[in-house]
C-alpha cells in the first residue's frame, strides 16, 4: 500500500539565494534597532494587551488635544517616536509571524512524510534481514538502536509518526 504524501515542495537554488538575501537584508535593516530580552526581562516588561493598547491610543489622542496637561517629566517627542515605531514594527511582526507559521507548518508536513517513509524503510530492512538478504541485518541492527525501548517501536508495529 502506498503511503500518503502530505506535501510536495521544492525550492530552486535561485529561490533559496533570493530568500536568503532578503532575510539578510531584513537582518541588516534591523541591526542596532532591535533588542533581545532575557526571559526575566520578558516577564518583567510583558506585552500590552488590546485593552492597554486602547489606553495608549486614548492617552495619545488626549495629549494631542491638551498638550498643557502633559507632565513636565514626560518627553512627548520620545513618546510620539516610540508610538510611531511601535506601529511600524507591529505590522511587520504580524507579517513575519504569519510567514514563520507557514514555514513551520510546511516543515511539520515534510517531517511527517520523511519520518513515515523512514519507518517504512526500517520495516523493510527488518523483513529483509529475516529473509537473509545480504547486508540487510547490518542495516536493520544499526537502525534498531535508534528506537528507545521506553516507547513503542516499529518492531511493535506502531504506525503513528
Amino acid at each position: 500500500m502506498a503511503l500518503e504524501n502530505l506535501i510536495s515542495v521544492s525550492f530552486t537554488e535561485e529561490e533559496l539565494t533570493q530568500l536568503d538575501g532578503h532575510l539578510l537584508g531584513i537582518r541588516q535593516i534591523l541591526n542596532g534597532k532591535t533588542v533581545n530580552l532575557t526571559p526575566d526581562q520578558r516577564r518583567q516588561y510583558g506585552r500590552i494587551a488590546n485593552q492597554n493598547k486602547l489606553i495608549v491610543d486614548k492617552a495619545k489622542n488626549y495629549m494631542e488635544q491638551h498638550p498643557n496637561w502633559i507632565p513636565s517629566f514626560l518627553d512627548k517627542q520620545e513618546f510620539d517616536s516610540d508610538y510611531i515605531a511601535r506601529q511600524q514594527v507591529e505590522g511587520r511582526v504580524q507579517m513575519l509571524e504569519n510567514l514563520t507559521q507557514q514555514l513551520v507548518d510546511t516543515k511539520t508536513l515534510l517531517d511527517h512524510d520523511n519520518y513515515t517513509n523512514a519507518l517504512s524503510f526500517y520495516r523493510m530492512s527488518r523483513y529483509l534481514a529475516g529473509e537473509n538478504e545480504p547486508g540487510a541485518k547490518t542495516v536493520y541492527e544499526d537502525m534498531k538502536v535508534l528506537f528507545s525501548k521506553a516507547t513503542t517501536t516499529p518492531d511493535n508495529e506502531d504506525t503513528t509518526a
